[in-house]
């Protein structure tokens, strides 16, 4: 019994083993930097809306660590205004 499970498991390892180096190597990168797509513009409303984000994430991290935030309550809580302009 031991011996069919050696042999089985001695042949998967010598069909692997020729493999092994075959499945390291890199495929070729095909896109260069020059290909990419530019990035887009970002709209003023976008641009706010991310300086409000930015602005209420900086407000949850001190009040979370000043303590002043109640059990339960989440970022959305105190940063209602994000959304609201």
């Amino acid at each position: 019994m031991y011996r069919v499970i050696f042999a089985a498991v001695a042949a998967a390892g010598l069909i692997a083993a020729p493999l092994a180096p075959l499945a390291q190597t890199a495929p070729a990168k095909t896109e260069t930097k020059a290909d990419a797509k530019p990035k887009k513009n970002v709209s003023a409303g976008q641009a706010e809306m991310r300086e409000r984000q930015k602005k209420c994430g900086a407000e949850w991290k001190e009040a979370k660590a000043a303590g002043k935030t109640e059990k339960g309550m989440t970022g959305r809580n105190i940063g209602a205004r994000a959304t609201r302009g």
